[in-house]
């Protein structure tokens, strides 16, 4: 099984990052092969950056999809997910919504921690988008500053300890979820030092791409998720032009 994790972001350093943290869930002879984003933002952190980058993802996917059983998209918040489903015919997972979907299984309420308030919109987004706001018990972002996304888990790990702490006696979440790209790998350093459960987003994403992998649903072919039909496309990436005028 060949597992793609697409980051529409443009740092290989986080890619890196998120595979190595992700291939603890791997099952054997399960291949994780990641890829970085060319064009775009080294962090996404807006809805506007969010658009942007869902075009990205789909140019990303179109381009390396052949031998992929699955795709997921390794940014939180989701950037093209739902776009990515409609597209192509294996299945797609996304960071937010399988970890959403992972604490609703491990508890009634989740809550997510991230290190920014300009993310906190997005994600509010991404929270509506799943359908899980009565599950949601709020978006959380410590009140310190950083100085790097690259080192941001490190320089925060001490607040964010404080802040989960806080979460669940205030709003009584079951689960929290380290929200951000950032912060994938902090859930398995801290584990021990916190009360609830934690989930790290990419490896719940990648978890669940394994199990949609191995279950071999077939594509849509009717519905909100059929394929749509050929159109003539202008301007777009090679890849993603042929998809999209089923020239593949």
């Amino acid at each position: 099984m060949r597992i793609l994790l697409v980051n529409p972001n443009t740092s290989a350093d986080m890619t890196e990052r998120m595979v190595a943290t992700a291939s603890a869930v791997l099952d054997p002879g399960v291949e994780l092969v990641g890829i970085t984003a060319t064009r775009g933002m080294p962090y996404i952190a807006s809805r506007a950056e969010a658009a942007v980058a869902g075009s990205l993802t789909l140019e990303m996917i179109a381009e390396n999809q052949q031998g992929a059983d699955a795709i997921v998209i390794a940014a939180y918040g989701d950037p093209g997910l739902i776009a990515a489903r409609e597209l192509f015919d294996v299945p797609v997972t996304g960071m937010a919504e399988a970890a959403m979907l992972t604490a609703c299984m491990l508890g009634q309420t989740f809550s997510v921690v991230t290190f920014s308030r300009t993310l906190t919109a997005w994600y509010e987004d991404a929270v509506r988008l799943a359908g899980l706001d009565a599950r949601c018990a709020g978006i959380r972002v410590p009140d310190a500053s950083f100085q790097s996304v690259a080192t941001v888990q490190h320089e925060l790990e001490g607040e964010l300890v404080k802040l989960i702490d806080e979460v669940v006696a205030r709003d009584k979440a079951d689960v929290v979820i380290l929200g951000g790209a950032p912060l994938t790998g902090l859930a398995e350093r801290i584990a021990d030092r916190v009360p609830v459960p934690l989930v790290d987003p990419v490896s719940a994403a990648v978890g669940q791409a394994q199990l949609l992998a191995r279950l071999k649903v077939r594509p849509a072919r009717a519905g909100r998720f059929a394929r749509p039909g050929a159109k003539p496309a202008v301007g777009l990436s090679p890849a993603l032009g042929a998809w999209i005028e089923h020239r593949d």
